[in-house]
């Protein structure tokens, strides 16, 4: 898993020494001044035939983002910071323990519509975990190319209204999967930062 994280780690660094144009921030929807703090995981895979980012789908009984694409995550408990956030959350969805996990860091504070102040944590795990998703919180799982995911050309512009305002969101078709929202925003403010591509 070295190399990948390595060579991840660099792209990282690199890319959070320099300013990123073009990052989408959520801001403007938000409503009032107070953010709950969350966080999510960007769990890249080591994957011979190349990385893969661990994505899941909510069940569409969930009260909140029923049936929508997600990064493993949630709101931040108590005495908690975001990576221990992201990493309890990928546990009790995906049962990814905290030691089949390299972090490499957190990435660009992401201000939600709905009032979350979600923060990315970018980190490597190994192929062939054991996945054990918990059906409460996962109905199904994935893991497209982090090639693809990272590539601008791959995402569609749409706008919708909202709340009476005209909204800009990023979209993505994967095979059966809709990616859009929170982690298509979060995804492509990554790309701006990790110059996969080059």
């Amino acid at each position: 898993m070295s190399d990948l994280f390595d060579h991840l780690a660099d792209l990282y660094a690199r890319g959070h020494a320099r300013e990123a144009p073009y990052l989408i921030i959520d801001h403007r929807h938000a409503e009032g001044d107070r953010q709950t703090p969350a966080a999510v995981l960007i769990a890249v895979v080591d994957k011979p035939a190349g990385p893969s980012v661990l994505l899941t789908q909510r069940p569409r009984g969930m009260r909140d983002h029923p049936g929508q694409v997600a990064l493993p995550g949630g709101k931040l408990e108590p005495g908690e910071d975001a990576v221990e956030a992201a990493l309890r959350e990928a546990k009790e969805e995906l049962g990814i323990r905290a030691e089949d996990v390299r972090v490499i860091g957190a990435t660009d504070l992401y201000l939600t519509g709905t009032g979350f102040a979600v923060t990315p944590v970018l980190a490597v795990v190994p192929d062939g975990l054991a996945i054990e998703p918990d059906p409460r919180e996962v109905a199904a799982w994935f893991d497209p190319p982090l090639a693809h995911l990272l590539d601008p050309d791959n995402w569609i512009r749409r706008s919708a209204m909202w709340n009476g305002q005209e909204r800009f969101y990023l979209d993505m078709q994967y095979g059966e999967f809709r990616i859009w929202g929170v982690t298509a925003a979060i995804l492509f403010n990554l790309s701006r930062r990790i110059a996969w591509q080059s």
